[in-house]
C-alpha cells in the first residue's frame, strides 16, 4: 500500500485523462487503465489486506472515495461523449425524404407456383404424398403403361415431342401421369398421392393452349375404392378451388387408362366449365404396375393448373400467364 499523497496523485491523473477522453472509444481506453482490474487504484485495493488491521479502516475509506470519485466522472463523461455522438448522427446520416424513391420492389412467386402450393397443402391435409418425376420420361411409362396401344393418336408426333434418337424411346412427357406408374411400381397399396408438375406437347401458344404447361394428377389404390369415393374427393377440391358454393358434375367419357372414365365440370360464375378428367383405374394399368386388380380397386383424376388459375381468376389469354409481364404476376399480391 503507498501514500495517500500517492493515490490522490493517481486520482487526480485518473479525472484529467477521463476529462480529455475526445470519444467513446478513448473513454474505454482511459477507463480500463485508471478503473480496470490493473489499474493503480484496483492494486492498491487488493494490497489492503497486507496492512496491519489498524490501518486498514482508514484506508479502505480513501480507496473507496477515491473509486466513486473516478467511477462519476466515467459516467459523466459517458453522458456527455453519448449525446455528442447522437447529435453528430443525426447530423451526417440526415435522410432527404423529398428525394425520388430508388426502392427495389420485392420479387414473387409466380401465380402457378402459388396455386401448385396451395393444391399441395390441400392434398396434404387429406393425408396424400406429393410425388414427382422427371420430365424426359420412357415411352413405355408415358403411353404402353397406361394402356396406350401403338397406334394412339397421342402416340404421334403431333401431339409428342420424341427425343433423339428413336431406338431410345424417350419423350418428353405429355402428362404426370407415369408419375403414378412410377408410384405404384415403387409402393404397395394403400396409395394416395398426388403428382403436379411441368408436361409438354407439340401445341402452338395461343389464348387458350401452350406447348409448356403444367398439371396435377391424383391417385387412390386402396381396398374397396369406388367413384363415389372419387366424387366426393373431386368436390371437396373443386369447393377449395372456387368456393365452397360451387358444383360439379360428371360426363361420361373415354380414357385408356381408367374405366369407366369421366370429363369433371364446375359450374362457376353462371356457367358450366370443362376442368379435368377422371375415373377408375383401369385393371390393366393396375397390372402393368404389379398390383392385382381383384384386391384393390383405384380412381385418378388431372386438371391443368393453367386452366384451373384461369377459370377461378376471369384470365382469358393464355400469353398473360406465360409471358413473364411483371405486371401480370403483381396482381397476385407478393407471395415467397
Amino acid at each position: 500500500m503507498t501514500s495517500t499523497d500517492d493515490l490522490l496523485r493517481w486520482v487526480k491523473e485518473a479525472l484529467s485523462a477521463i476529462a480529455e477522453a475526445n470519444d467513446l472509444d478513448e473513454l474505454k481506453v482511459e477507463r480500463i487503465a485508471h478503473f480496470g482490474d490493473k489499474s493503480p487504484i484496483a492494486l492498491a485495493s487488493r494490497a489492503l489486506g497486507a496492512l496491519p488491521a489498524g490501518e486498514r479502516a482508514a484506508a479502505g475509506k480513501l480507496i473507496g472515495d477515491a473509486k466513486s470519485s473516478v467511477a462519476e466522472a466515467i459516467a459523466q463523461r459517458t453522458t456527455i461523449l453519448e449525446a455528442e455522438r447522437d447529435a453528430r448522427t443525426l447530423l451526417e446520416e440526415v435522410v432527404d425524404i423529398s428525394l425520388p424513391s430508388d426502392r427495389v420492389r420485392l420479387g414473387a412467386l409466380h401465380p402457378l407456383t402459388i396455386l401448385r402450393n396451395e393444391i399441395n397443402d390441400f392434398f396434404i391435409a387429406q393425408g396424400y404424398g406429393v410425388a414427382e418425376g422427371p420430365e424426359l420420361e420412357s415411352e413405355w411409362l408415358n403411353f404402353d403403361a397406361l394402356n396406350m396401344p401403338a397406334d394412339h393418336p397421342a402416340r404421334s408426333m403431333q401431339d409428342t415431342f420424341f427425343i433423339e434418337p428413336a431406338q431410345a424411346h424417350l419423350v418428353l412427357r405429355t402428362h404426370t401421369s407415369p408419375v403414378q406408374i412410377r408410384t405404384m411400381l415403387e409402393s404397395e397399396p394403400p396409395i394416395y398421392v398426388i403428382c403436379p408438375g411441368r408436361t409438354f406437347r407439340a401445341d402452338e401458344l395461343d389464348a387458350t393452349h401452350t406447348p409448356v404447361f403444367h398439371q396435377v394428377e391424383g391417385l387412390v389404390v386402396d381396398r374397396g375404392i369406388s367413384m363415389a369415393h372419387l366424387k366426393g374427393t373431386l368436390d371437396l377440391f373443386a369447393q377449395k378451388m372456387f368456393g365452397d358454393e360451387v358444383t360439379t358434375r360428371l360426363r361420361p367419357s373415354y380414357f385408356p387408362f381408367t374405366e369407366p372414365s369421366a370429363e369433371v365440370d364446375v359450374f362457376f360464375n353462371g356457367r358450366w366449365i370443362e376442368w379435368g378428367g377422371c375415373g377408375m383405374v383401369n385393371p390393366k394399368v393396375l397390372i402393368a404396375s404389379g398390383i392385382d386388380p381383384s384386391k384393390y380397386s383405384g380412381f385418378a383424376f388431372g386438371m391443368g393448373l393453367e386452366r384451373t388459375l384461369m377459370v377461378r381468376h376471369g384470365i382469358t389469354d393464355m400469353h398473360d400467364i406465360v409471358e413473364g409481364d411483371i405486371r401480370f404476376s403483381r396482381a397476385f399480391g407478393v407471395d415467397i
